[in-house]
């Protein structure tokens, strides 16, 4: 199986020992889980959980986009919540951005803590 690396600066630098992406066989893409970060600054954006799932998607389409694919191409996603009582918050931004498309398989699971005390991350995997 053949690996290419995907990296685009319109989302956040990796900030540890892994890529953005990873394009596998030239057609699964596996987005790393992508928080509220922005690319330019490197800033935590929005204070609250619906502010930062839009960043989150913006990061993960920035990354998708780069290797070719888009929102449309995700089979599945990894939502991590600090709070899981930010549920319907962060489901009704999530939602706006799937409408136009094929909805993909979805787990949310509420987490003690995430990188950098973020409310939101999220993970995809899309087939191109």
């Amino acid at each position: 199986m053949s690996r290419e690396i995907i990296r685009t600066d319109r989302a956040p630098a990796p900030v540890g020992p892994y890529n953005q992406a990873i394009a596998a066989s030239g057609r699964l893409i596996f987005v790393a889980g992508q928080i509220p970060l922005s690319p330019t600054t490197g800033d935590i954006v929005g204070g609250d959980v619906a502010t930062q799932t839009e960043q989150a998607i913006a990061n993960l389409t920035a990354i998708l986009e780069a290797g070719g694919a888009t929102l449309a191409d995700v089979a599945k996603t990894t939502v991590f919540l600090k709070d899981m009582n930010d549920f319907a918050a962060m489901n009704a931004v999530y939602a706006k951005h799937f409408e136009d498309a094929i909805a993909p398989a979805r787990a949310c699971v509420e987490v003690s803590r995430l990188p950098k005390d973020v409310l939101v991350e999220i993970e995809c995997i899309a087939v191109v």
